[in-house]
């Protein structure tokens, strides 16, 4: 399974774009296409960027959220399942929320599309009796039987 990289900010910019990007493939092969709106953080610099690392940069047409439909679902998951309930603190808050939520997002949380499992598989709980734990701030639950 690839990492999953991601990082907050209170003013992004093209500079600030672009780092992540070279640290998520930096060693690896990277991807063949990079799907991206029109925003202004994705200048000249961001391009040339997403260029050198091999990415061939598709841009989605003006006001067309549609045409990126995983990315919209993804962020339309974190605010609806998670940052709604929330009150954020701070950056370093933020990021500490954001952890815990794909941590639990892709470990326990499931998903439809792949037979109520999720990403990371997870073992088959036949008995026991049910428990519980607070994940995500207490946002979510995680249940689990316990050993007998």
């Amino acid at each position: 399974m690839k990492k999953l990289h991601f990082n907050v900010t209170d003013h992004p910019t093209a500079e600030w774009a672009s780092q992540p990007l070279r640290n998520a493939f930096c060693g690896i092969e990277p991807l063949k296409f990079l799907i991206r709106d029109r925003d202004k953080k994705f200048a000249e610099l961001f391009t040339d960027t997403v260029k050198a690392l091999g990415i061939r940069p598709i841009l989605t047409a003006y006001r067309s959220p549609w045409q990126n439909g995983y990315c919209e679902r993804l962020i339309g998951s974190i605010r609806r399942e998670c940052l709604d309930h929330l009150i954020i603190m701070n950056e370093s808050h933020l990021r500490a929320i954001l952890q815990s939520y794909i941590r639990y997002y892709n470990t326990q949380r499931t998903h439809l599309e792949i037979s109520k499992d999720s990403p990371e598989l997870r073992e088959v709980q036949t008995r026991g009796k049910i428990d519980k734990v607070a994940v995500v701030n207490g946002v979510h639950h995680f249940y689990f039987r316990k050993a007998a």
